[in-house]
């Protein structure tokens, strides 16, 4: 039996819950959150996480092929993510101007914003080789997602 995307998104969040429960390692969570994320959602060809610094969104524990190291904060779908500090759901990214093509296989985008102490630590970023891949109910399960992993690092 195939679940719908809301249940999946259900379960999902259930297991990011079990994996993160007493844990305040931002890297343990967000390692395990990356490889659950990847394990779990369909259609991904990437999964991770870039950790603000100074200006830059740096490479961090992910699922996938090798990824750009640093994105300046306002390039990109991820810079634009961080500097308005809102989530992205990008259909086709070669239209979105200013995309930084680190895999030419990607063609969805789907980027949260993650904060910690009210400031801004990085964003989870979700890949796809699919146009279209992302909609309302990912961005929507991907939000809960990002918050149970705030709540954790609290």
């Amino acid at each position: 039996m195939t679940l719908s995307k809301t249940d999946l998104y259900q379960e999902v969040a259930q297991q990011a819950q079990a994996l993160m429960a007493g844990e305040k390692d931002v890297i343990a969570n967000l390692a395990n959150l990356s490889a659950l994320i990847f394990m779990r959602l369909p259609q991904l060809n990437w999964a991770g996480f870039y950790l603000l610094k100074g200006q830059e969104l740096v490479l961090g524990p992910f699922q996938g092929k090798p990824a750009c190291i640093r994105i300046p904060v306002g390039r990109g779908v991820c810079g634009k993510a961080a500097e308005t500090g809102e989530a992205q759901c990008i259909e086709d990214v070669h239209a979105f101007v200013g995309h930084i093509a680190c895999d030419a296989d990607s063609n969805a985008e789907a980027v949260v914003p993650i904060f910690q102490n009210g400031q801004l630590l990085g964003v989870l970023d979700l890949d796809s080789p699919y146009v279209g891949r992302f909609d309302q109910d990912d961005m929507n399960g991907l939000q809960n997602l990002v918050n149970i992993l705030q709540d954790a690092i609290a």
